[in-house]
């Protein structure tokens, strides 16, 4: 007897360089979208994410429902959640007067209780594990949470620490490159750095996306918000097309198998 480890295809792709890309321009797109539509189009940040949210909603129930990754509809996934993210940060903390330190450090509880919840109810909070709807809904609140807190900390670095967009951005570049180094030079976790990575991916597109669009005045390129989304779309759609990902993959359950060559019986003569 033998055992082989039969691999399980994951719901979501490989963590490389690529997929680092696509995500800061995904979270980039969040900003300049959400902005659009709440800032642009005047329609208030409560009416557009009642927007976002619906259309978050289609998303991750349709990915939820697909039996195999999907690059497109995973991309489109993480734009609705950062999107969503975008408009329900500035909610918070400019409608309801909460302020950046407060929503962010509401949004880091939720976040933590999202994955803490996770962790004890699966065992593993590694995206590796995304492979059924249960474990599916858990990833994808965590994301939702950790958009959302990306937000609040890019505004909040921003504005409020009087960094302006182009400091923010330098900041969190750093600290991404910091958790890079941790990654390929010491044993630290990499479930965790994933999930460090992650967060700050998602204030370094706000302030990349606000130094887009911002007026020259306030720091800013003012590229137009639907110009420097259309950008960034062609740019996401581009790097799907051209440099095709593969669905991530874990080791499933040890399957027994027979070794032939070891249970066959030579016949005597």
């Amino acid at each position: 007897m033998n055992q082989s480890i039969k691999e399980i295809a994951s719901k979501v792709p490989e963590v490389t360089l690529l997929f680092w890309i696509i995500k800061i321009l995904a979270t980039t797109l969040g900003e300049t979208g959400g902005d659009a539509v709440s800032m642009t189009m005047n329609l208030g940040y409560a009416v557009a994410s009642i927007i976002f949210i619906g259309i978050f909603l289609v998303a991750v129930f349709a990915q939820i429902m697909a039996k195999k990754f999907h690059r497109f509809l995973y991309w489109a996934v993480i734009v609705a959640t950062t999107t969503a993210g975008t408009t329900m940060a500035d909610f918070a903390d400019r409608s309801l007067g909460i302020g950046y330190p407060g929503g962010a450090s509401i949004l880091f509880i939720l976040l933590m209780l999202s994955l803490g919840i996770w962790y004890w109810w699966e065992g593993s909070i590694a995206v590796e594990t995304v492979t059924t709807p249960r474990v599916e809904l858990f990833y994808w609140l965590a994301i939702m949470f950790s958009q959302t807190l990306g937000t609040a900390l890019g505004d909040w670095m921003a504005d409020t620490a009087g960094l302006g967009y182009d400091g923010g951005a330098l900041i969190f570049s750093v600290g991404l490159a910091l958790i890079a180094f941790l990654y390929y030079k010491t044993k630290a976790s990499h479930v965790l750095l994933f999930w460090a990575a992650f967060i700050l991916t998602r204030p370094l597109g706000a302030t990349v996306g606000d130094f887009l669009d911002k007026p020259v005045e306030h720091g800013g390129l003012a590229i137009g918000r639907f110009t420097a989304s259309a950008i960034l779309t062609i740019l996401m759609i581009a790097c799907i097309l051209l440099f095709p990902q593969k669905a991530g993959r874990h080791p499933g359950k040890k399957s027994k198998s027979i070794d032939l060559q070891e249970t066959e019986t030579t016949p005597t003569i």
